[in-house]
């Protein structure tokens, strides 16, 4: 999904990930603005990947399990910013906060995703 998209992460540490996103045809809606889903899948692969980052040590896996968003301001040029921040690092599940940005730093959306931690197979 990311090499489709073009996502790039850009950051992570300390229960931030960042990243973004190029505004392409690839990712827009028939009028223009930027589809809510890449906005999600965004999000999905920040906190995904931060919750890897923090559980892989320990034979673990992270799988999308609940996302939900308020999508407030369209984008339509340049970048989809995100930045993900950790909210809750549980044993078997983490909850992340991520906004969503354009170029101008201007709030587009806030989605809140929950990553299941489960254990790797053997």
């Amino acid at each position: 999904m990311h090499d489709a998209l073009g996502i790039e992460m850009e950051q992570a540490g300390d229960g931030v990930v960042k990243g973004r996103l190029p505004v392409s045809d690839r990712v827009r809606q028939p009028f223009g603005l930027v589809h809510g889903g890449a906005l999600l899948t965004l999000a999905e692969s920040l906190s995904s990947f931060g919750t890897y980052e923090g559980v892989k040590d320990d034979g673990k896996l992270a799988l999308g399990q609940e996302i939900n968003a308020s999508l407030m301001r369209p984008i339509t040029s340049g970048h989809v910013n995100g930045t993900a921040t950790v909210r809750r690092r549980g044993r078997t599940a983490w909850v992340w906060e991520v906004e969503i940005t354009d170029d101008a730093g201007r709030l587009c959306a806030l989605i809140r995703a929950t990553i299941a931690v489960r254990d790797a197979p053997a």
